[in-house]
C-alpha cells in the first residue's frame, strides 16, 4: 500500500477502531503490529516520524541492564535478557552481538568482587543464551589486552557479550511496517489534538494532518480501547480530553518524570577500543559509554532531570564536554576535543515521576497504567519502557487490550514472527543479489544495503531495474546510494530531509548533519518523488533549523554567528 493510500483519511473516518495506538516510538509500533496479527482493527497514530523520539536517541544498545542489579531490579534483568535472545533471532540483520569490557578500578565505586558476582548474575539470568558467557581479567592480562588504557588504580576487568541495534530506527520502522502489512493503519506526521470522552469512554480522537494542516477523526468502535504509548508526552496527550466541547483532563497527578540523556558521534581516535567499553567516569563514578557503531564511536550517556520542551531536546556544551572529558580521562591517547564531534543527539527518557530520587536511581521497569481510576475506562498509558523489552511490552498491553475488552487474548505471535527485513549472512538471497547487480553495483555496496534492509533490499534493487541512475552513489564517502533517497518516501513513510537523512538512512550522522548533501537529495527528490523546487526549498530551510535545535553544537553555531571558524572539520 503506497503512503498516499495510507493517508486516506475520508476512509479513516468511516472505519472504527478495536485498538487506537498513540505513539508510533518502538513501543507503539511493537503495540500496533502485535495487536494486528491478533486480528484487532488497529490505528497507529504519530505526531512526527516513527522513531523520532526515545526511540531514535538511545545508545542503542540491546542489553540486560548490567546495572539494574545494584537496585535489585532482578525481573527486569530477566525479562531483558531473555528479550535480548528473542531479539537476536527475529531481527538478526538489525540485532547483533555486542562485545563490551568493563575496566575495574579500585578507587571507584563497583570494586571488582562486585562486578564478578555481578557478570555471575548476569549468566545466571541469561541462562537460555546462544552468547559467551563472561570472562575476567586480572590486572596483568586486561593491561596486556588494552594497553591505551587507563592504568591509575587498575584492578582488572570484566568483559561480557550484550547485543546492538545500530539503527534503531530501523527497528521502529520494520514493526511499523509488519503492523501495516497485517492489516493496520499506520500513520506519522499525524497529530491527536484531542480525547473526545463520552463519559467513562473515550470515543473518538480528533487528530491534525500535520503535512496538510487537514483535521479528521478516528473513530473507536464499541470495544475500542486506546494506548497511550507517546513516551515523554503521556501526560500531555491525557491533558487533550474534552467533554461537551470543554476541558475533562484525565488524572491530575504528573506520572512521566523524564532525564535527559545526551551523546555525541566521533571519529576513531588513538587509542579507540575494538570492543564498547562500559566504564565509570573518574570525576563522579557516573557509568557510561564508549561504543563502536557503524565505524565511528558513540559515547553516553548523560542523566539529568528534564521538564523543558520535548520537541527541541540538546546536548550542552556542558554535557559535551563532560563526555569527552571522561573518555580522554579513561583512554588518554584519545585527546577528543570539541573538534572532533561529527554528530550530538539529546533524547528523554519517560521514567516514571519519582521527585527527589537520584535519576540513575529511579526504576527502569515499565508500567501499564490503567485510568479506570481516573474515571476512564478504555484508556492505558505506558509509562517508562527499555528499548530492549519493546517486543514484551507489546504483547502485555495488548493482552491488556482483550482483558478491556473482556474477551480471552489470542496466543502473541512475534516471539517466533520475524521482522520484515530478517536475513542472515548465509542466506543464498544475498548470494544471489551478488551475481545479479555486480556489474550494476560495486560488491561492497551491495553487501551494505543488505546490512541497513536485511532482506528488503532487494525492493531497493529493484529501483535500480527501473531507473539505472539509482544506482550511483550519493557522496564518494558513503557507500549509501540514490536509490535509498526513492525508497524512503516511496515505501517507507519518510516525508522530510530529516527521516532520510536521519532516520531511514545515517547520512546526517555521516556526512557532518548532512548539510553538505542537501543539493543532490533534493535533485533526487525532484526527479523521482515528485517534489517541488519550492517544497525542496522549505525542506531545506527546515532541515538547518531542526539541526540547529537539535544536533549542531551551541559552540559551533556561536562560532558561526561571530564569522569564527566552523568547527565541523574532523582529524
Amino acid at each position: 500500500m503506497t503512503n498516499e493510500k495510507m493517508r486516506d483519511f475520508q476512509s479513516i473516518q468511516n472505519t472504527t477502531y478495536d485498538a487506537i495506538v498513540i505513539g508510533g516510538g518502538v513501543n507503539g509500533a511493537g503495540v500496533a503490529r502485535d495487536a494486528a496479527l491478533r486480528g484487532l482493527k488497529t490505528i497507529l497514530i504519530e505526531k512526527g516520524d516513527f522513531g523520532g523520539g526515545t526511540s531514535s536517541w538511545s545508545t542503542r544498545l540491546v542489553h540486560g541492564g548490567l546495572r539494574y542489579l545494584e537496585y535489585y531490579e532482578f525481573s527486569l534483568v530477566r525479562e531483558s535478557l531473555h528479550e535480548r535472545e528473542t531479539l537476536l533471532h527475529i531481527a538478526p540483520h538489525l540485532v547483533k552481538p555486542l562485545e563490551l569490557t568493563i575496566p575495574i578500578y579500585s578507587d571507584r565505586s563497583r570494586p571488582y568482587w562486585k562486578i564478578w558476582a555481578g557478570m555471575i548474575l548476569y549468566d545466571l539470568f541469561s541462562f537460555d543464551k546462544t552468547l559467551m558467557p563472561h570472562r575476567m581479567l586480572p590486572k596483568q592480562k586486561f593491561r596486556q589486552l588494552f594497553r591505551e588504557i587507563d592504568a591509575e588504580g587498575l584492578a582488572g576487568g570484566a568483559q561480557y557479550y550484550d547485543a546492538q541495534v545500530a539503527r534503531a530506527e530501523r527497528l521502529c520502522l520494520e514493526n511499523a511496517l509488519s503492523a501495516q502489512a497485517a492489516g493496520a493503519t499506520v500513520l506519522n506526521y499525524a497529530e491527536v489534538t484531542q480525547l473526545r470522552r463520552e463519559g467513562s469512554l473515550i470515543a473518538s480522537l480528533t487528530c491534525k494532518d500535520r503535512l496538510t494542516g487537514e483535521d479528521f477523526t478516528v473513530q473507536g468502535s464499541s470495544r475500542a480501547v486506546v494506548v497511550n504509548a507517546s513516551g515523554p508526552w503521556v501526560d500531555k496527550i491525557c491533558q487533550r480530553a474534552v467533554e461537551g466541547g470543554s476541558q475533562a483532563p484525565i488524572g491530575k497527578e504528573k506520572k512521566i518524570g523524564g532525564t535527559k540523556g545526551s551523546h555525541v558521534i566521533v571519529d576513531p581516535f588513538p587509542g579507540a577500543p575494538e570492543t564498547a567499553l562500559y566504564v565509570e567516569a573518574k570525576s563522579d563514578g557516573r557509568a557510561f559509554f564508549i561504543v563502536p557503531w557503524l565505524g565511528m564511536y558513540l559515547i553516553g550517556t548523560t542523566d539529568i532531570p528534564y521538564s523543558g520542551n520535548l520537541d527541541q531536546i540538546k546536548a550542552s556544551n556542558d554535557e559535551i564536554d563532560y563526555l569527552l572529558t571522561e573518555t580522554n580521562r579513561i583512554i588518554p591517547t584519545a585527546q577528543l576535543s570539541r573538534q572532533d564531534v561529527k554528530f550530538t543527539y539529546s533524547g528523554v527518557r519517560p521514567l516514571p515521576n519519582m521527585e527527589g530520587k537520584k535519576p540513575g536511581s529511579i526504576t527502569r521497569k515499565h508500567i501499564i497504567y490503567d485510568h479506570k481510576k481516573e474515571g476512564v475506562t478504555n484508556l492505558i498509558s505506558l509509562i517508562g519502557g527499555k528499548l530492549t523489552t519493546y517486543r514484551n511490552i507489546s504483547r502485555e498491553m495488548v493482552d491488556a487490550v482483550f482483558k478491556k475488552q473482556g474477551r480471552s487474548a489470542p496466543p502473541c505471535p512475534t516471539k517466533q514472527q520475524s521482522l520484515p527485513g530478517a536475513i542472515l549472512p548465509s542466506d543464498p538471497r544475498i548470494q544471489k543479489a551478488l551475481d545479479e547487480y555486480h556489474t550494476s553495483l560495486p560488491l561492497k555496496t551491495i553487501n551494505y544495503l543488505f546490512s541497513v534492509y536485511g532482506a528488503k533490499a532487494w525492493e531497493v534493487l529493484a529501483l535500480i531495474d527501473e531507473e539505472p541512475e539509482l544506482a550511483e552513489e550519493i557522496t564518494p564517502q558513503l557507500p549509501d546510494i540514490k536509490a535509498q533517497i526513492v525508497y524512503a518516501v516511496r515505501s517507507e513513510f519518510a516525508h522530510t530531509l530529516v527521516d532520510i537523512t536521519r532516520r531511514r538512512t545515517t547520512l546526517a550522522m555521516h556526512a557532518h548533519y548532512g548539510l553538505e548533501l542537501l543539493p543532490v537529495l533534493t535533485e533526487i527528490l525532484q526527479k523521482y518523488c515528485s517534489w517541488s523546487e519550492q517544497e525542496c526549498d522549505v525542506q531545506v530551510k527546515d532541515y538547518r533549523t531542526y539541526m540547529e535545535q537539535n544536533c549542531i553544537p551551541d559552540y559551533v553555531l556561536t562560532a558561526q554567528e561571530t564569522s569564527q571558524e566552523p568547527q565541523l572539520t574532523q582529524r
